[in-house]
């Protein structure tokens, strides 16, 4: 079973995976630097929306599987595995970028980077079973870069539910958006696995 796992990590480049995500938390660290979110907790905002983005592009292309008919005549189910497979890197995600902004409390801090990893994941777990692994992080970059772009203007009663990227922590309907996010695309990742590279239709 052990020894299944190894192999299964190693054909899904987890290892290099998780270098990539700590290599993002540094990043993240880098950019929040010089911030001041202590005069301005708002200054936040472009760290705790996009080093998500980016940390969800990485889990995306995890995603892929360089054998996916093999995958799909073993005897054992893969659900449980991509189950645990997008779990362990969401979390791996979420907690090294919480890091990132962890201190001073804010209202664009740890929480709301959790939030986003969570929602940014699940955008980019259900476009890898609907595009595929390698095309997984464009529709979560596009969207968030839009939403980012246009986060002057993000007012009015859905605003929490559209531009939940760029939304104070406390803001609870940003959160069931997220989590939304996360549990359907997620599912569909679980269940039918990365899109076959090369397929059409």
């Amino acid at each position: 079973m052990t020894h299944g796992l190894l192999l299964y990590a190693r054909s899904r480049t987890l290892p290099r995976t998780v270098l990539v995500l700590a290599a993002t938390a540094v990043l993240a660290v880098l950019g929040a630097r010089d911030l001041n979110a202590f005069l301005d907790p708002s200054r936040q905002v472009p760290v705790v929306a996009l080093a998500p983005l980016f940390a969800a592009a990485v889990i995306g292309t995890s995603l892929h599987s360089a054998s996916d008919e093999l995958d799909r005549t073993a005897v054992r189910p893969w659900w449980r595995r991509r189950l645990v497979h997008l779990l362990a890197l969401v979390c791996c995600a979420a907690v090294l970028l919480a890091a990132t902004v962890y201190g001073r409390p804010s209202p664009f801090g740890p929480a709301a980077m959790v939030r986003n990893t969570l929602g940014c994941a699940g955008l980019t777990a259900g476009a890898a079973a609907l595009l595929g692994a390698r095309l997984s992080w464009l529709p979560v970059f596009g969207y968030v870069s839009a939403v980012y772009v246009g986060s002057a203007s993000t007012s009015g009663r859905l605003a929490p539910v559209w531009a939940w990227p760029v939304q104070p922590a406390g803001r609870h309907i940003a959160w069931v958006t997220a989590a939304v996010l996360l549990v359907a695309g997620g599912a569909l990742y679980v269940v039918r696995g990365a899109r076959p590279e090369g397929r059409h239709g």
